[in-house]
């Protein structure tokens, strides 16, 4: 059997019980002290490193009892962060094992407390964890590492879902999930459900098998500037069209980008118009928060109108190159957007919904606006 001590996010049992595939109540958890080493918070990312500091005392959790088995899971785990075990002597005397950080590979930014990590990030990271330890016998350590921003920002989704406003009047029965497979994984993920619901007559469904793509949120903003009545869309190149045979590829949309990880969908949608268009909002107005295609996809929209100063030189190309994107801006009056939307010539769902919002609340929006400006500034 194995010793090990933790400082950091497996002292938080529900982790810990993930990541061992097992509870926790089959071996020892017991408060301990390691002297001459301190905790920090990682600059990359929501947990610790440890590092030797001659003075310094960190409060963690002796663990005994863990088998080989279980010491493989968690080499898988904290591998996927760049961690290696080290022998260690505590306070108490007792021999233990700690996951310290590779040489360089993390930045720190002052002391890591634990409850500040389970108040802001506990849930996420046990959703993270859950994808992570599937992928254990599968996927090499550095092959998770590659897809970890990802996989965070998925249980970064799950933590905002139980948050959702929707619901009302719908049944909340019981769903029986059966077996999940996780059958793709990258950039996107598929899962595959193999799940029983309960019916509306009260019986239980037979076993269904039930695929799902699994995505992000994303924050979805429309600019309208009020005064000139004109408003901002992006352009750019579209999996979805190519792979369904579009004849155009290039589609016209509201600023889009995924929210990421410790991110209100408000930050997201501020960010996005700053990378993808290099513009400043000055206020959003919700529009809608709604599922893409609830059928068969997690991909979930929170969708605004952003106020802005819009004025001509505000066209040009823009987007991440980190992020391979490559946008084109256009301003439109209000008159031509809804002739787009009236004439079907939008085909993107967020850019029709904000569109018929606009037109409910555009005499709202322009009598709060400031004088007209020229329409050339």
């Amino acid at each position: 059997m194995n010793t090990l001590f933790f400082y950091g996010t497996l002292r938080h049992v529900p982790l810990l019980e993930i990541v061992l595939g097992r509870p926790a109540s089959a071996i020892a958890l017991t408060p301990e002290r390691l002297a001459n080493h301190a905790a920090l918070s990682v600059a990359e990312g929501p947990f610790p490193c440890i590092i030797e500091h001659q003075g310094d005392v960190t409060d963690g959790l002796l663990v005994e009892g863990l088998s080989d088995a279980d010491i493989a899971r968690l080499d898988f785990y904290e591998g996927s962060f760049a961690f290696d075990l080290r022998d260690v002597t505590l306070e108490g005397g007792q021999t233990a094992q700690v996951y310290f950080p590779h040489a360089g590979r993390w930045s720190t930014k002052g002391p890591w407390v634990l409850q500040d990590w389970e108040s802001d990030w506990a849930a996420l990271s046990c959703f993270a964890a859950r994808e992570v330890m599937d992928y254990f016998g599968r996927y090499s350590v550095t092959e998770v590492a590659r897809m970890f921003p990802m996989i965070r920002t998925r249980a970064a989704a799950m933590v905002n879902a139980a948050q959702s406003k929707h619901g009302a009047g719908t049944l909340h029965g019981k769903v029986d999930v059966q077996r999940l497979d996780r059958v793709y994984t990258n950039y996107f993920a598929l899962n595959e459900y193999h799940l029983r619901h309960e019916r509306f007559d009260g019986k239980m469904s037979d076993v269904l098998e039930r695929a799902v793509f699994v995505a992000s949120d994303a924050a979805l903003v429309l600019p309208y500037d009020p005064v000139r009545d004109r408003v901002m869309l992006v352009e750019q190149l579209r999996m979805g069209p190519i792979a369904r045979g579009d004849r155009a590829v290039w589609q016209l949309e509201p600023i889009a980008g995924r929210v990421d990880p410790g991110e209100t969908p408000e930050q997201a949608a501020h960010r996005e118009a700053a990378e993808e268009a290099g513009i400043t909002l000055q206020a959003l107005e919700k529009v809608a928060e709604t599922y893409a295609s609830p059928g068969d996809s997690t991909e979930f929209f929170y969708i605004y109108v952003g106020l802005a100063d819009l004025p001509d030189r505000a066209t040009g190309v823009g987007g991440l190159a980190s992020e391979d994107e490559d946008i084109r801006s256009h301003l439109m009056s209000f008159d031509a957007l809804m002739t787009l939307a009236e004439t079907q010539q939008a085909a993107n769902a967020p850019l029709v919904i904000a569109a018929y919002w606009l037109a409910y609340h555009r005499d709202r929006l322009r009598l709060r606006a400031p004088a007209a400006k020229p329409d050339v500034t």
